[in-house]
């Protein structure tokens, strides 16, 4: 069963998404919260497997509260995935860049919301979509804080990160480069590693802001 909070400030967008999600037999909503400072307090008192966060929230915002939820070492399997009306919105990737796993507009299909779910919750990240992609394009250009240095990289590792960077699963990685899904795999965990990273999603951040991948990688999404 996995285990859902909801944080949003509007009670009828809570309340349609908890429709949605009670309907699957796997899926369960333990909490809703208005706020971002709620949806932290009521994911230690009972921790998720996924918070669907709204960006824009009073008290606390959807960055700000993601960024406590993921250095929580007590919330450390935690998942978050948020929701927005705007898909190029600074807010997002700013929660991008927070350590959320991915986002999901609010007006997005019923099953498509089910899928991410299901999709955070076994840990991978929501990168696959071309917008999502277009967006780290967008502002990873703009960053003020220092890039992000690869030089602890191996060779092998870079292509493999320009590849998850890109929206490849480890399976297409491994059709990629010839290389076995384990192989794939463990690059992945050492490059995490090595980066600091949380996830896949901080993983195409990283690549982008530190030039290792270009916007021209995403035009043909465009």
């Amino acid at each position: 069963m996995i285990s859902v909070l909801l944080a949003d400030d509007q009670r009828l967008v809570r309340a349609g998404f908890r429709l949605m999600l009670e309907g699957e037999p796997d899926l369960r909503v333990i909490g809703e919260a208005g706020d971002g400072q709620e949806a932290v307090r009521l994911a230690l008192a009972e921790p998720p497997d996924v918070v669907l966060m709204d960006v824009r929230m009073p008290v606390l915002d959807g960055i700000q509260a993601t960024r406590r939820i993921v250095t929580d070492p007590a919330l450390a399997g935690v998942k978050v995935v948020i929701l927005t009306t705007f898909d190029m919105d600074e807010y997002v990737y700013g929660a991008l860049r927070a350590g959320a796993s991915g986002f999901l507009l609010k007006d997005t299909e019923p099953m498509e919301l089910i899928h991410a779910v299901r999709v955070a919750a076994r840990g991978d990240a929501l990168i696959a979509p071309a917008v999502t992609r277009r967006l780290i394009a967008e502002f990873a250009g703009r960053v003020t804080r220092p890039v992000p240095e690869l030089t602890g990289l191996t060779e092998r590792e870079r292509e493999v990160l320009g590849l998850v960077a890109s929206g490849l699963s480890n399976e297409e990685i491994a059709d990629r480069l010839v290389l076995s899904h384990a192989t794939v795999k463990t690059h992945v965990s050492r490059i995490l590693g090595k980066l600091g990273a949380r996830d896949r999603a901080q993983l195409v951040v990283v690549a982008y802001e530190s030039g290792l991948v270009t916007p021209r990688w995403v035009r043909g999404d465009l």
